[in-house]
């Protein structure tokens, strides 16, 4: 059974941008700062330049392939289902960690206006957002539409008004540390691990070749911009004291020139950042164990798909499932890391998928859209990837080889024998 086509190009747009922008820019300036100084709102430019190859790459894969569990499907076709296997798994742990710390961050700001304490908010949205996932993706674009015209508009608020606030001596010195810059650019990578988010679920787009492409350019344009305003905006206005040992660095920098209304009002922009990130981030990450299951790697149960609102329910039940473990009882910073590695990894695959494309011309392989400056652009994604994982620390490089390995056994001993590789297509 398909799945139903319910998004267009607005929907593309809000789940990517919303998929973005949320804990990685309202939590981690201030832990960046911590890590890089006052050059962290180039640690954030650099790691969305380093996006940009994938991004291309996506986009020319998805306008051949476009089939859900995207970035698993594109490696799996590629390099083979082993790879494959590695890559769906790596894609739906790190889409399951970046929203998990999207609502963790959530709790973070909800602590600022309440005493409930943080995990138990956290939980409560994450089963509100597995609930209007169920009921059908159409209802999960329409959500974010909403939530990102509103999260925008606070952004756009604070980074002009911020503006005439700022302080110059707030960025000295000025020490460029290319050790720090790329170390930190790779923790700050999860911030745009939502850029790919939308091709898990290309199945369900309108027009995929047209929309997804165009809906992923627009985004990391638009959310790039807001980045390096609002950490800039960020630096310049909070005491340096403050913002290395803050968890909710925005909010303190708009009550430092706005007062108790404005740190409110980048509360809510919080809130709304945070939400979009969690719906979207349910609703792709589900899609992988059900493509996965399609083609033999997982139990047949994970692509089910409901009749009524037309979802793979207990895809999404299980992610969702996930999720609330992760909630209560990882840390944040482990969390950041491990889920900006894993993140990294997929990235690295898609850009090898387009160069073994292009170099083996299968005939199914007929993409309408083509990244320019192959295969440079390829090359230069790849090895700027493989810096941040180096200079990520041995623990996030431990745990992500772990994975792999973990990936692989499960491929060899349970998909391996009986797969039903035949039947995919």
């Amino acid at each position: 059974m398909n799945l139903k086509k319910e998004l267009n190009l607005l929907d593309v747009f809000s789940i990517t941008s919303g998929s973005m922008v949320c804990s990685g820019l309202f939590i981690l300036p201030g832990i960046a700062y911590a890590r890089a100084g006052p050059a962290v709102m180039l640690c954030y430019l650099l790691a969305g330049l380093l996006a940009v190859p994938a991004m291309l790459s996506a986009a020319e894969l998805l306008t051949a392939m476009p089939r859900a569990g995207g970035v698993y499907f594109f490696v799996s076709r590629s390099m083979g289902f082993g790879t494959g296997t590695i890559a769906g798994f790596a894609r739906w742990f790190s889409i399951s960690l970046k929203s998990a710390f999207a609502l963790i961050g959530m709790g973070t700001y909800t602590a600022l206006i309440t005493d409930i304490p943080l995990t138990i908010v956290a939980m409560a949205v994450c089963i509100i957002f597995i609930i209007i996932n169920l009921l059908g993706i159409k209802l999960v674009g329409r959500v974010q539409v909403f939530l990102v015209c509103g999260l925008f508009g606070i952004l756009l608020f604070f980074a002009f008004y911020g503006l005439s606030f700022v302080s110059i001596e707030r960025y000295l010195p000025f020490v460029l540390n290319l050790r720090s810059l790329l170390s930190t650019s790779g923790f700050v990578f999860i911030s745009y691990g939502g850029l790919l988010v939308v091709t898990g679920l290309a199945e369900e787009v309108k027009r995929p070749e047209k929309n997804i492409p165009l809906g992923m350019f627009l985004s990391l344009a638009i959310v790039v911009a807001s980045y390096a305003l609002v950490v800039f905006v960020t630096t310049g206005v909070l005491e340096i004291s403050v913002l290395k040992n803050s968890l909710t660095p925005v909010s303190e920098a708009a009550r430092s020139f706005m007062g108790t209304i404005g740190a409110v009002i980048l509360t809510v922009g919080a809130f709304l950042a945070l939400i979009t990130t969690a719906n979207a981030g349910i609703a792709s990450a589900s899609r992988y164990p059900m493509a996965m299951s399609r083609d033999g790697l997982l139990p047949d149960v994970f692509q089910r798909i409901g009749e009524k609102h037309g979802t793979p329910y207990l895809s999404i039940l299980f992610t969702g499932g996930f999720m609330l473990l992760v909630i209560f009882f990882l840390r944040l910073e482990l969390l950041v890391e491990v889920a900006s590695t894993m993140l990294i990894l997929t990235y690295i695959l898609v850009n090898l998928a387009v160069l073994i494309m292009r170099k083996t011309r299968p005939p199914e392989y007929q993409p309408s859209f083509k990244a320019p400056f192959y295969p440079w652009l390829q090359l230069l994604g790849i090895t700027g990837l493989g810096a941040l994982i180096v200079e990520m620390g041995k623990i996030p490089i431990l745990l992500s080889g772990l994975f792999i390995l973990a990936a692989l056994a499960w491929y060899r001993f349970y998909a391996w024998p009986g797969s039903k590789r035949n039947k995919a297509s």
